[in-house]
């Protein structure tokens, strides 16, 4: 072969750099879609209770393009505000700050939680009379009230403000309420009353009974003080309202069991579909009490539920939350869809029961955007709002606040612009 002459080989090299640098454009600006994670959440439900030590911040990934719209102005993006692994309820400052970002990121809605661990995280007479503690036990609740603060902070950034009763029928074991009421705590067959939960087991979780007219009283009592004491928007509860499956044979449910089923014993199979809906039917009463109270005394206030899937919900914690919204006790629904897979979170927005139920009240999603023991990454939860706007459900609430972390571009771009929280209205109009 002859020689290449200096002049082409220069028009060659220009060739090859002018190629490679178009290659390395295309590259960044078109970045490969996530392949999803392989960690998954190890619960027995999808809401996480976890360690107290400091959260792993998000790094800010490239933002990805063509994220989908919602269909119309309405759209609820909420967001869980949470005492663990989180310190944005335990300062005044920190949470001011707070609600003007949410608001700067075209959030709608916040869900701080009120009742935790067996302690109510605002000043609470019906707490101090039940059992002795007016509000959590810790300095950073000390002489101040945190939910007003929420409320003054969240109204002045036009964001509604729903109080979240997080641990429902839920309690630590040790806490002032079993302490006080030991009596109050439903049981296994065996006896046993605890749950371990946690990375390390280190969370001893005990439940109250719904049996019991001074729990369901307590309950009510709780919720209703809140709403006649405070401007919120609404009131939530969550997946820990019910109990496990495997709980029901202490001595006050039996007798009441007995005394309904001609002095029978209750079945020794948890799984037993009679057992099953006659202790679910406990849990059902409460709710119909606290929905009647929370509407007499404020009827635009929402009662929001945020369950686990219909199924699991039923079957594994007798919430039997299907029934509840055809029978008119829930204004807003958000399913927790903490799925890593997200052929796997698409299928449980595709359930029929969820179709069904947008013809009645606002339907959406909790989405996972991280914990202290997992990053999620951003790509990942772009695709679930993507997949959530294109199935037309009515929004979606992230858990939670910490691990928004430094991705506030990623964010901005996936609020790309204020949206209408959907109410009862809009549901009316379709």
């Amino acid at each position: 072969m002859g020689k290449v002459s200096s002049k082409s080989w220069q028009c060659l090299r220009l060739l090859i750099l002018i190629f490679l640098g178009f290659a390395i454009a295309l590259t960044l600006n078109f970045p490969f879609t996530a392949v999803a994670q392989t960690s998954t959440v190890s619960t027995t439900s999808n809401t996480v209770k976890q360690s107290t030590k400091s959260l792993n911040q998000p790094i800010e990934p490239p933002p990805t393009q063509n994220i989908i719209r919602p269909t119309n102005g309405n759209e609820l993006r909420g967001i869980w505000l949470t005492n663990v692994d989180s310190d944005v309820l335990f300062s005044t400052q920190k949470l001011a700050k707070a609600l003007k970002r949410l608001k700067r990121l075209k959030f709608n809605t916040v869900y701080p939680t009120v009742w935790n661990g067996g302690y109510t995280l605002y000043p609470s007479k019906v707490a101090e009379k039940t059992f002795g503690a007016a509000v959590e036990p810790i300095p950073e609740l000390k002489n101040r009230d945190m939910l007003a603060e929420t409320i003054k902070f969240g109204h002045e950034q036009n964001l509604a403000v729903i109080p979240w009763f997080e641990y429902g029928l839920m309690t630590e074991e040790g806490s002032g309420i079993m302490q006080k009421h030991p009596d109050w705590i439903t049981k296994r067959q065996d006896g046993s009353q605890v749950f371990l939960h946690g990375e390390y087991d280190q969370h001893r979780l005990v439940w109250l009974n719904p049996a019991r007219p001074e729990v369901q009283k307590f309950l009510v009592d709780l919720i209703v003080e809140v709403v006649k004491k405070y401007d919120v928007d609404g009131v939530q509860l969550d997946d820990h309202f019910g109990m496990p499956v495997e709980l029901g044979y202490d001595d006050y449910t039996i007798g009441l069991y007995q005394r309904q089923h001609g002095g029978r014993m209750p079945p020794a199979d948890i799984n037993d579909p009679s057992w099953v809906q006659w202790r679910a039917r406990n849990v059902t009463n409460i709710m119909a009490k606290i929905y009647r109270e929370v509407k007499a005394i404020k009827p635009d206030c929402l009662v929001s539920l945020s369950p686990n899937p219909k199924d699991f919900s039923y079957s594994k914690y007798l919430q039997d939350w299907y029934t509840w919204v055809n029978l008119g006790f829930v204004d807003e629904l958000i399913v927790q869809v903490y799925r890593d897979d997200i052929n796997n979170f698409k299928r449980e927005l595709e359930q029929p029961e969820l179709q069904e139920i947008r013809t009645k009240i606002p339907v959406a999603v909790g989405i996972l955007a991280g914990l202290r023991v997992q990053n999620i990454d951003m790509r990942q939860i772009k695709g679930q709002v993507r997949v959530t706007r294109e199935l037309s459900l009515d929004g979606f609430s992230f858990f939670f606040y910490e691990t928004l972390g430094n991705r506030d571009a990623s964010f901005e771009s996936l609020l790309f612009a204020p949206a209408v929280r959907p109410d009862l209205r809009n549901i009316a109009s379709r």
